[in-house]
């Protein structure tokens, strides 16, 4: 029996205000094991982006559980669910969310020296040394090319040294070369490091990556896994 480091039962989310209220997430069961890389794919408004972001311990669930490695975020307060967050998962956004006054070395560093992690620059350069940008920690990010600055993303992300990483749609905003390259950094590091890896995305070749891919339509799960054949049935062109 595989080790589930992360669970949700009967997930329940609505969003927005009297006749604008969606209801987005609709009692979802899931399970994810240690170790595993998960795509969620769907169509646009399916509600895989809003299920990501609970996962993310970003937004709240109205009712139901979400566990992930055995700590109920579902009960935890503002304060403890960001420490938490903080020291367990590492997010990387499709528009990468990097501080423009800032270097790379100190987009990577700053988080960990506000979590007060031992050696923060230290580790921040060793990071950035690992995602291939040892050359590049003083340059901000608008000396940076898309693909650098989304590396320096991952780097941030996997600094904490988190049990779970969560990506929307990392490649979304690069050219197809840079993104196989981002892709291929994304599940190297994940395999070596033995991180679960659930992603959204629209691309079924990414998708195909993953050991697992979680279909959502409406708000539901229709399976738990499906095959690299049927995500295209789901994925819009």
């Amino acid at each position: 029996m595989r080790n589930t480091i992360i669970e949700l039962k009967k997930a329940d989310l609505t969003l927005g205000n009297q006749a604008a209220t969606v209801h987005v997430l609709k009692g979802i069961d899931l399970e994810i094991g240690k170790g595993e890389a998960v795509g969620i794919v769907g169509p646009s408004g399916s509600g895989k982006s809003t299920l990501l972001m609970v996962l993310a311990g970003l937004e709240r669930l109205d009712s139901g559980e979400i566990w992930i490695n055995g700590a109920p975020l579902h009960t935890l307060s503002e304060d403890k669910l960001a420490d938490f967050r903080g020291r367990n998962i590492g997010i990387v956004f499709q528009s990468f969310h990097l501080i423009a006054n800032m270097t790379a070395l100190e987009n990577v560093a700053v988080p960990l020296e506000l979590a007060n992690a031992k050696n923060p620059f230290e580790t921040a350069r060793r990071e950035l040394e690992a995602v291939g940008l040892g050359e590049r920690l003083n340059h901000y990010p608008g000396q940076l090319s898309g693909g650098e600055q989304q590396r320096v993303a991952i780097a941030r992300a996997l600094a904490p040294s988190p049990s779970v990483l969560i990506a929307d749609e990392p490649t979304g905003n690069l050219d197809s070369d840079t993104g196989r390259q981002i892709a291929d950094l994304l599940f190297s590091k994940q395999a070596e490091r033995g991180t679960t890896l659930v992603l959204v995305t629209h691309d079924p070749s990414l998708a195909a990556r993953c050991t697992r891919q979680v279909k959502v339509r409406s708000g539901m799960l229709e399976a738990n896994t499906v095959s690299a054949a049927s995500v295209a049935d789901v994925v819009p062109a």
